[in-house]
């Protein structure tokens, strides 16, 4: 990485990023404090952990919570939340970094969010005695650290994690055959953070203005893949509001996919009184508008699954009562097997199977209805994951 980021300007904001935070750190935080530290892997941990968070928060009132992000995209829109006294980036996992930033801390607990493991931190951790839980841990017997020469990782885990709190029982069965019992089944806590959804201001200035009347469809967390399957049915149907939420901001990607579309695209940032209703094609620009823009779709299609970099989240639409569509690629997601079983999501291989599902859609209401119906009711029925894991804090406290 030293060397890669005079070439690749991802890696050289990667590590410009990180450059100070251990010295920030030194200033900013007293060993006379008792300290947690909470890790995510990037926006979609934090959201699928904050229900948890609020609650240790509110349980360890007399500590000081430090907040740590992987990824930028997660830090940058959450840098500024109710949880960390101080959220910073995760330092490089290095044998240096992991001991340096351990023993700046008062540390009483650890937690790691589904499966962001970092070996030097668990060792650290595990050396200094700190208790150190994972909550939504999500496991399969194709994991790295399942195979022959993973054993060593597998053994860390062991050693280091004092409780796995996991989302299935497959999970924690797998565990199980590898003699990791200290295991409590919690459920997926991202039912009840997309539940409070409903609860939150979900307004956007001008949103319904640019819907009207028509049926709108909101496309989340697209990647190029899934933007391509969307282009035809775009271009061949002039009933729709459509609205996409790329997963990345990236100018020249929207420009090339505004440049295939023969109607009219707006940017966000760019909405006005004058182009609110003469453009079809709204394109958002900025991130963390996502979960409220499902509050006015009729029909969503959840990117992630037309590729391989993995299908993002459809609990989101699902509290909306939205029918879902998603890719292809979805195996390894227990709730959208579980949707598209129960039949409120439906996955689409191809651009031609993803117009004609959506123009039955627009044409049968009551179908969408049902499917959104079907939606919102797998996520009352698995609400309650929080308390799980409370309880078990709560009587060791």
């Amino acid at each position: 990485m030293f060397i890669l980021k005079y070439f690749n300007s991802k890696i050289r904001s990667f590590n410009n990023e990180r450059k100070n935070v251990l010295k920030n750190l030194e200033n900013s935080v007293s060993k006379n404090d008792n300290h947690i530290w909470i890790h995510v892997a990037s926006l979609g941990e934090y959201e699928q952990g904050l229900p948890i968070f609020k609650e240790i928060k509110s349980l360890y009132k007399n500590h000081k919570i430090i907040l740590s992000f992987f990824s930028s995209s997660g830090y940058e829109v959450r840098k500024n939340n109710s949880i960390g006294d101080l959220t910073i980036y995760l330092p490089l996992d290095s044998p240096y970094n992991a001991k340096k930033f351990i023993s700046l801390l008062n540390l009483k607990m650890a937690f790691f969010v589904k499966y962001d493991f970092w070996p030097n931190y668990l060792q650290n951790l595990k050396n200094n005695n700190v208790p150190t839980y994972l909550l939504a841990g999500l496991f399969r017997e194709n994991h790295w650290f399942f195979k022959w020469y993973g054993s060593g990782f597998l053994n860390l885990l062991k050693s280091s994690i004092t409780h796995f709190f996991v989302q299935n029982k497959e999970s924690k069965s797998l565990l199980a055959s590898y003699n990791i019992t200290n295991c409590t089944l919690m459920g997926d806590s991202r039912f009840d953070r997309v539940n409070s959804l409903l609860n939150q201001n979900n307004e956007i200035k001008n949103i319904k203005e640019f819907i009207g009347d028509k049926i709108c469809l909101v496309a989340g967390s697209t990647w190029k893949e899934d933007e391509s399957i969307m282009i035809n049915s775009i271009n061949d149907n002039n009933d729709l509001a459509w609205i996409i939420a790329p997963h990345q901001i990236n100018k020249k990607q929207i420009k090339k996919f505004q440049d295939k579309l023969k109607c009219e695209s707006i940017i966000h940032s760019n909405l006005n009184q004058n182009n609110i209703t003469t453009a079809k094609v709204l394109i958002i620009d900025s991130i963390g508008l996502l979960t409220r823009l499902y509050s006015y779709s009729d029909i969503s299609y959840v990117g992630g699954g037309m590729g391989n970099s993995g299908l993002h989240n459809i609990l989101e639409p699902a509290i909306f009562k939205n029918p879902i569509l998603i890719g292809k690629n979805y195996l390894n997601f227990p709730e959208a097997k579980n949707l598209i079983a129960e039949n409120g999501a439906i996955s689409v291989k191809d651009a031609k199977e993803f117009k004609r599902i959506l123009n039955e859609l627009i044409e049968n209401k009551r179908e969408r209805i049902k499917m959104g119906e079907i939606n919102f009711n797998y996520i009352k029925s698995n609400l309650g994951t929080t308390k799980n894991v409370i309880s078990y804090l709560k009587e060791r406290k």
